[in-house]
């Protein structure tokens, strides 16, 4: 949609900004606060996700074995564990080790005086923590553990046949169902967000030509008694929706650029325990897409209200 008269078009766009700068002011400012908006929920989305990311790949489920349960059995069981799709690595706790995590974990006097007054005594048992591919798999993946027969038979309440197996199965349930439900609304609210405020600036776009178009009519109708063609009367108009849609997403960039180098500096300084870092790669990918976000708008915005408006 590049004017073929790009000289004159680019004239004309400026002529038209200096006589109604007002009304271009306005087109620019409303573009740039939606484009701007756009960026920050984009960058705000890959933060979000970069933590619960984190979260997520921290999830693993540990299934507790019995102290009476046959070594050869347990290895087996990882070995067949281990060949599942969902499953990255399967790794043995020992009860020892299992104690020894408990105490560096818990490291604060009540829990050094509870591993003393057990005089010995381990009463935590053995683990499997199975560590998966996909943290969306991990109830599929709990379940398909409990309903196993082979762990059955190696599981902390196998001596009890009263005990509810998916009880020796532990993941976090509830708190992890809660955290895939949120990063699940979180990007698909951004999805939607980004998308209506697209909308919002094309359609704003589309008014502001719209006014030039009405406010230009006499002019119009001359160039087409002169015989002009239709392409040189769209030129100007086009250019101009673009120039605004332009302005507007470099505007955005920088604004973007300026407000992360001042917050996140601040940000890591007081939640040091929160990661806030966007990869450099996201953050030029998301100025990209604003760019063109903003070319499109100024091209078909224009081009629609043309189309419409314009009777040539």
């Amino acid at each position: 949609m590049v004017p073929s008269n790009f000289g004159y078009s680019l004239r004309e766009a400026g002529h038209h900004f200096r006589r109604n700068w007002t009304t271009v002011l306005g087109a620019i400012v409303t573009i740039f606060l939606s484009l701007f908006i756009i960026g920050l929920f984009i960058l705000g989305s890959v933060m979000i996700n970069s933590m619960l990311g984190g979260v997520e790949d921290s999830l693993t489920i540990q299934a507790f074995l019995s102290d009476n349960a046959d070594q050869s059995a347990i290895d087996a069981f990882q070995d067949e564990i281990e060949g599942w799709d969902s499953v990255e690595s399967v790794t043995y706790k020992s009860k020892d080790e299992a104690l020894e995590e408990y105490r560096t974990s818990m490291s604060n006097r009540n829990a050094s005086d509870a591993v003393a007054a057990l005089d010995g005594e381990n009463p935590l048992p053995a683990s499997l923590v199975i560590r998966l591919t996909d943290p969306q798999e991990v109830q599929a993946t709990a379940q398909r553990i409990v309903d196993d027969p082979a762990f059955a038979e190696i599981r902390d309440g196998a001596s009890d046949p009263s005990t509810d197996p998916s009880e020796d199965v532990l993941y976090g349930q509830g708190t992890v169902e809660r955290l895939l439900e949120f990063t699940n609304y979180i990007r698909i609210g951004a999805v939607i967000l980004v998308a209506l405020l697209t909308f919002v600036a094309f359609v704003f776009i589309n008014n502001t030509i719209r006014l030039a178009i009405t406010a230009r009519r006499r002019e119009i109708a001359i160039m087409r008694l002169v015989g002009a063609s239709n392409g040189f009367i769209r030129g100007p108009f086009v250019m101009e929706g673009t120039l605004e849609a332009l302005i507007a997403a470099l505007l955005a960039i920088a604004a973007l650029a300026g407000g992360l180098n001042v917050v996140m500096p601040v940000l890591a300084r007081n939640l040091s325990f929160l990661s806030f870092e966007v990869p450099p790669t996201m953050l030029y990918a998301t100025f990209g897409v604003l760019l063109v976000i903003g070319i499109v708008i100024g091209l078909f915005g224009s081009a629609i209200a043309m189309r419409r408006y314009l009777k040539v």
